[in-house]
């Protein structure tokens, strides 16, 4: 745990230098979302405030969401959750193209995962392969552990849990049709599965969330700045149980 932790402290220390570049996004979702627990469906808002940033030697990623639904049952009642994700570019770092075949870096990941009233805290070590395909404005595998570090059930939150992996697959796809632009944007991760506290398998699972959108800053002459569409979630084994949940949220992407 302390060489996991020390290894994303690093990252996360240089990554705070100064910026080569940034930009912040606040989105507003709107959909249902299925309470894994008790299998109940409410209508549910998100409010999310991210940033992606590149420095010299890396990048940096993080979102804080916000969710408030409309039953008070102490799943997604005003909680929120993040995750941070800095970068280190082994051929920035080394001085040196690292590319093999439509891969052009390699990079050490960090991450922190963090969830309000589960009182959850993840850390998420590992390596990232950025591609280089057409048309994609990026395209990264990630394969990161997933090293539990919660308070557990006695310190009031979700119940510690055995140490596990993931593997995410991110990307943006700008698309232009005519006058439109649109994007595919989004990640898949795969969450392998694990045991908590109690020897209760918690179960592996696969969570898509593609965002389909539409530039109508565009229209109105303020191009790249307000995004419109939907984000479709499909999630098998939410959260470890055997509820899966397929839904389409509304979405409005402000960007700075």
């Amino acid at each position: 745990m302390r060489t996991a932790f020390a290894g994303i402290f690093l990252v996360a220390l240089m990554a705070t230098q100064t910026a080569a570049f940034s930009q912040t996004e606040f989105h507003l979702q709107y959909g249902k979302h299925k309470n894994p627990f008790s299998t109940a469906t409410q209508q549910t808002f998100v409010f999310t405030v991210q940033q992606a940033a590149g420095w010299k030697l890396g990048d940096s990623f993080f979102f804080i969401d916000y969710l408030d639904d409309d039953e008070r049952d102490g799943f997604n009642d005003r909680d929120f959750y993040g995750e941070w994700y800095p970068t280190l570019s082994l051929g920035k770092l080394t001085n040196k193209e690292l590319r093999v075949g439509p891969i052009r870096d390699f990079a050490l990941i960090a991450g922190v995962n963090v969830g309000g009233d589960a009182n959850v805290v993840k850390y998420l070590p590992g390596l990232r392969a950025s591609w280089d395909l057409p048309g994609f404005a990026f395209l990264n595998t990630d394969l990161t552990a997933y090293i539990d570090d919660n308070t557990g059930f006695a310190g009031g939150g979700a119940p510690k849990e055995d140490n596990s992996f993931i593997l995410d697959v991110n990307w943006a796809l700008p698309i232009n049709v005519g006058s439109l632009s649109l994007a595919i944007v989004g990640h898949a991760e795969y969450l392998g599965g694990r045991t908590n506290e109690f020897g209760a398998d918690v179960k592996d699972s696969l969570l898509a969330q593609p965002q389909f959108t539409w530039d109508l800053g565009k229209v109105v002459g303020a191009p790249n700045q307000l995004m419109v569409g939907i984000e479709y979630q499909y999630w098998l084994n939410k959260l470890g149980t055997d509820e899966d949940e397929i839904t389409a949220q509304l979405l409005v992407v402000w960007r700075l």
